[in-house]
């Protein structure tokens, strides 16, 4: 599926995806191909993509708000960077 996240100043990420997470209102929610439709806001937190066998991560610094439909993810953000796991022992 086609992932893109859009803040006002470019699109910051397009890519074929396999697995998108999010940080939902609710929690965190993940979606894959042929999910169903979806609008939802996000929370600041975490986002982790699927690529194959490669995953990476993103940082919602502010709230923002997430598409679902026709194998197409949409993400428009304000303010997201690119960062990696912290691992805790």
């Amino acid at each position: 599926m086609l992932l893109e996240i859009i803040t006002p100043q470019k699109v910051f990420f397009k890519e074929e995806v396999d697995l998108v997470r999010v940080p939902g209102e609710n929690g965190s929610f993940a979606m894959m191909h042929n999910h169903a439709p979806i609008i939802s806001s996000l929370e600041p937190g975490i986002i982790k993509i699927t690529q194959l066998t490669t995953d990476r991560y993103f940082e919602l610094l502010e709230q923002a708000i997430v598409e679902q439909h026709s194998d197409r993810v949409t993400i428009l953000a304000t303010r997201i960077e690119e960062t990696y796991p912290i691992l805790v022992r």
